[in-house]
């Protein structure tokens, strides 16, 4: 199972200038925006990637070579997220812009370039305005153990009926005048678009007092937890009885502190999802800068939720569809077991160490501190695997032992714990 790992709030993102300023002609082509390559083509599949729960596709801009970006339903521009890529594009800038996104640091600024053209499988997008950070805030590429270059999503929800299929992980886009719904798809359920953002409602509970909240919640695909509530005084969602108080990411504005706790349940039409694991953040961090009222939203859902299932989203007709994946709604909600935060970093960012670590957690009580890179997982060269299945061992179930080959100040060093369910 995929570890639920640090949120990535990329999805929230607010821009204080328009960016619907006249289009500059670098290539003359008749059709605008994301569009199939062929006239009469219909329909579109291609393989993605997933890490850390994000959605990763493969594409190219203008004449690069193949960049990595992350498919997230919230972010309406296109945003190049790694200024030093950026230096290799052909890229003039028109005009500087503030962003504001969840996190507890200020504002960052970021430049805009325009008339650009982006080529994913039997898609192309042409005169798109593009979004460069002036420095890469989020460290995607360290959380995902691979290059990430950017982000995009809202232009391809609005053009194309979009089917994620997280077992074969394969991405299905179709016009939307040729979708016709049928039973074997799915389940539907009433989507409703706000700020661009495809929102869906939802009942939860919080606690054992057996009080059912009704909510409305982002799906948020640029996200890899299961569960974001808002808890505040003015709301109605209060933390759980129990959490933990973590580190839940960076966001475009820093780093994102809050609390992660179990919802009793949640309830979306006939589905019914149980102990689900929900992260809490900070006002600081999110709701000051985003109050639910304002926003109309009382948390999200991110793929580690929407990964049990076959997902299809119809914005043109308001509604989103989910299959279930039978052997995946059986698995529980973890986090991690382990107490310590891992990092990909290095050329190829297959070197990997200890970023945080966990007072007292197994890790902790086993010696291992942050900055201590890790050689060996359980007997495997960690230069031979993916970040994501190191989550997994380090979630998969309590009582399971960890062996791991540690260098410390050049010196290897082993040690070992057992995994312990903190939350």
């Amino acid at each position: 199972m995929e570890k639920f790992y640090k949120l990535c709030i990329i999805a929230i993102l607010l821009i204080t200038s328009q960016l619907a300023f006249a289009q500059k002609d670098r290539k003359k082509d008749t059709r605008y925006g994301y569009h199939f390559k062929g006239k009469k083509q219909k329909f579109a599949k291609f393989p993605f990637d997933l890490h850390a729960n994000l959605i990763v596709l493969k594409a190219a801009l203008d004449d690069s070579d193949t960049l990595r970006f992350i498919l997230d339903t919230g972010v309406t521009s296109t945003i190049v997220t790694d200024p030093k890529r950026a230096l290799t594009l052909d890229v003039k800038y028109v005009r500087r812009v503030k962003i504001t996104g969840a996190g507890e640091g200020g504002d960052l600024m970021a430049n805009v370039s325009v008339g650009h053209t982006i080529r994913m499988g039997d898609i192309v997008a042409t005169q798109q305005n593009i979004v460069v950070l002036d420095e890469d805030v989020l460290k995607l590429s360290e959380f995902l153990g691979v290059p990430i270059h950017g982000i995009f999503g809202h232009d391809i929800f609005s053009n194309f009926v979009v089917t994620i299929d997280f077992e074969h992980k394969m991405l299905s886009l179709t016009d939307p005048n040729k979708f016709k719904y049928k039973r074997s798809m799915g389940t539907i359920y009433p989507i409703v678009l706000t700020q661009s953002k495809p929102y869906t409602d939802a009942i939860a509970m919080v606690s054992n007092d057996n009080k059912e909240i009704p909510m409305r919640l982002v799906i948020d695909t640029g996200a890899g937890h299961a569960l974001l509530l808002n808890a505040s005084e003015k709301e109605p969602i209060q933390l759980p009885g129990k959490v933990m108080r973590a580190n839940l990411g960076r966001g475009l504005n820093g780093e994102i502190n809050g609390h992660i706790g179990r919802v009793d349940k949640i309830r979306m039409g006939t589905l019914e999802m149980k102990d689900i694991l929900a992260s809490f953040p900070d006002s600081l961090s999110f709701s000051m800068k985003f109050p639910p009222t304002t926003q109309g939203r009382q948390g999200s859902i991110g793929c580690e939720l929407l990964r049990r299932f076959t997902v299809t989203l119809n914005y043109k007709d308001g509604y989103m569809i989910l299959k279930p994946i039978k052997n995946r709604l059986k698995e529980t909600f973890e986090h991690d077991m382990s107490g310590m935060d891992v990092r990909a970093r290095g050329d190829n960012f297959n070197q990997y160490f200890v970023n945080k670590v966990i007072e007292n957690s197994p890790a902790y009580d086993a010696g291992l501190r942050e900055g201590d890179e890790i050689i060996f997982v359980n007997n495997q060269n960690v230069k031979d695997m993916a970040i994501s299945e190191i989550y997994k061992i380090l979630s998969r179930k309590e009582g399971k032992d960890v062996e791991l080959f540690i260098r410390r100040k050049g010196e290897l060093k082993f040690t070992s714990f057992k995994l312990r369910r903190m939350i």
